[in-house]
């Protein structure tokens, strides 16, 4: 018999009402809820439990909703089945892979969950006003000024002379003109993953318990340093969710277990890899069909 994967599912798969029947069967994604309640200073227990869904769609709060209904759902396995065998490999589609570091230990709960709002926030602010630009080596009054006729605004001000710019796709052509003219050491198209950088940069990251691979490059990662570099530039890479498995399965992993919401990436690793054994776990009858494979 080959190894265990377990998987961590993505932007999408949200859905109101998930994690609720999870927490009423476990003091144990009782608490992971509870917790995020307190970090978040809101109450996303009941967004995830009872929506309205239009808010729980907000790519704000869903990637932290998603992420805290996985590891609810892993911590739920490790109290029903009295702990877990170590999985051979980890990984994540796209905000998953911050809860495949979150199972790998190489981030707490908590970092994690603040990093992926922050993502979210940026994410949002990225597709609701039409582009970002990040702005290096000036600051954000000077930014403000040349670029006050453009019809732009400063959406981040991360740091002295590291600036976000938002606004509509032309208005940032004029406003990338206008800055470049009033001394820009450089602009880049990429302020998603330069802000979620930033924000990486007083976060502790630890070296990986078990191998995490990653989505940008399909290989398994486990010391601390790489992980930061990795989760920036996935913001704007290609997801290798097809290498990234069969990368695993080259790996002599077998079984791939689901942990959250809905049961999209058991599906994808079944195309995948036919042969391969694929099971979601997100309520306390998938909990009980896995046990086997889990234990």
């Amino acid at each position: 018999m080959g190894g265990v994967a377990w998987v961590f599912p993505g932007q999408g798969s949200q859905k109101a009402g998930m994690g609720r029947e999870l927490a009423g069967s476990f003091a144990s994604a009782r608490r992971i809820f509870a917790d995020a309640n307190e970090v978040l200073g809101f109450d996303l227990m009941r967004l995830c439990f009872e929506g309205p869904e239009d808010e729980l769609q907000r790519t704000a709060n869903a990637q932290p909703a998603l992420l805290t209904t996985s590891i609810a759902a892993l911590a739920a396995a490790k109290e029903a089945l009295g702990g877990l065998a170590a999985p051979t490999l980890v990984a994540g589609h796209s905000l998953g892979e911050f809860t495949a570091l979150v199972a790998a230990e190489v981030l707490a709960f908590a970092d994690a969950l603040r990093l992926v709002r922050r993502r979210g926030e940026l994410m949002e602010a990225a597709d609701t006003s039409g582009g970002m630009i990040a702005v290096i080596g000036l600051d954000a009054d000077v930014v403000a000024r040349a670029i006050d006729a453009t019809g732009c605004v400063v959406a981040n001000d991360n740091a002295p002379g590291q600036v976000v710019v938002s606004g509509a796709k032309a208005a940032l052509e004029q406003a990338s003109a206008a800055l470049s003219g009033a001394g820009a050491k450089r602009l880049t198209m990429r302020p998603v993953g330069d802000a979620l950088a930033s924000a990486m940069s007083a976060i502790p990251f630890q070296d990986a318990r078990v191998p995490v691979v990653s989505n940008v490059d399909a290989e398994p990662h486990t010391r601390a340093t790489e992980f930061s570099q990795l989760l920036a530039r996935q913001v704007y890479s290609p997801v290798r969710w097809a290498a990234s498995v069969r990368r695993i399965e080259g790996e002599g992993v077998d079984r791939f277990i689901e942990f959250g919401a809905g049961a999209v990436l058991t599906g994808l690793v079944k195309r995948i890899v036919p042969g391969a054994r694929a099971l979601a776990v997100q309520d306390s009858r998938s909990i009980e069909e896995a046990a086997t494979v889990l234990r």
